[in-house]
């Protein structure tokens, strides 16, 4: 299932990809079911995302993890460390699972990166 769900992260950040941003994806899944957090926030008519999922391509940075954190989001799934800014170390009541197609989300980064360079 972790699979799935992170091909569809890959998927987005393809997106930014293509637009020449840096290719990182993520998707909100609750109770199996894919939401927007701007939505899911209105949908649910409360800003706290608990029971909810995040799988991103990438290891998110200390401003993604508090705001995870604030969210009440109770899992992250990620692909690829990051290892400049990653911070997911610093989560409390998170559980983490790490390297996820991580060969193919480390790709997407690398290439995205050796292209600009």
């Amino acid at each position: 299932m972790n699979e799935n769900y992170m091909n569809l992260a890959i998927q987005q950040a393809k997106k930014a990809y293509k637009y020449e941003e840096v290719p990182v994806g993520a998707i909100i899944v609750k109770n199996n079911k894919i939401i927007a957090i701007s939505k899911a926030c209105k949908k649910i008519k409360n800003w706290r995302l608990d029971d909810c999922e995040i799988y991103v391509t990438m290891e998110p940075c200390m401003m993604c993890c508090g705001a995870i954190e604030q969210s009440r989001i109770k899992k992250i799934i990620y692909g690829v460390k990051n290892e400049n800014y990653g911070s997911t170390e610093l989560l409390k009541n998170v559980e983490i699972i790490s390297q996820v197609c991580e060969k193919e989300c480390r790709e997407l980064v690398r290439s995205f990166f050796k292209k600009r360079r």
